[in-house]
């Protein structure tokens, strides 16, 4: 099966999330960074998914599972041992054409969630399409140690300066070359190494020449 990577905006989108142990607080977790409206619906929650639901950062249903929950919802994930709620999960979004997740199931899934690396406006996704999050996470653990938090920086850096040029060059070859020399192989020597004060008089050198 062929899966298309894409990057969801669930701003302000509901996500239900159906159980309430260690993993589905892990879910919930990662879907309020997207800054989701985030439902969970189950018959406990850990400490941590109460404290949540207590102080309104989330929504909170006690109880079993039932249709009804996925009204008005965009995208859920499934994370129970219950094999007949899963089944019944599974089959109620694929009715409604609903992203579904069912945690530990690829089989009923007809989105995964990759193992994420965030450096500021840059994320980097490794997915094994379910068939080992295992070696996904020793991937992104790997990447991690790779790409610091200074290449968060370096896209923050060059963000403006790149759209001026985009908006101000006339030329494609010229807009072309200064592009290309603000992420060439000597800049992210540098910025590997954490180099960022030569990173800066690189991209600096870069901008004025596109003044010329």
């Amino acid at each position: 099966m062929g899966h298309y990577l894409i990057s969801l905006d669930l701003s302000g989108k509901l996500c239900l999330v159906i159980g309430g142990g260690q993993v589905a607080e892990r879910k919930v977790c990662s879907l309020l960074e997207c800054d989701a409206s985030v439902q969970v619906v189950g018959p406990e929650l850990t400490p941590g998914l109460r404290d949540m639901a207590e102080s309104g950062r989330i929504l909170y249903r006690q109880g079993q599972y039932r249709p009804a929950d996925l009204d008005n919802v965009f995208l859920v994930i499934c994370a129970t041992d219950n094999k007949e709620v899963n089944q019944q999960v599974a089959g109620d979004c694929t009715d409604r054409n609903l992203f579904v997740n069912i945690v530990d199931d690829p089989k009923k899934c007809n989105f995964f969630v990759p193992a994420v690396v965030k450096r500021g406006a840059l994320s980097i996704a490794v997915s094994t399409g379910g068939k080992s999050p295992l070696l996904a996470r020793k991937i992104r653990e790997e990447l991690e140690t790779a790409y610091g938090l200074q290449y968060g920086e370096f896209l923050d850096l060059i963000a403006d300066i790149r759209q001026d040029v985009i908006n101000n060059i006339s030329d494609p070859k010229k807009k072309k070359e200064i592009l290309e020399n603000m992420v060439c192989d000597e800049v992210l020597c540098f910025l590997k190494s954490g180099r960022m004060d030569l990173v800066k008089e690189r991209i600096a050198s870069a901008y004025r020449s596109s003044r010329t």
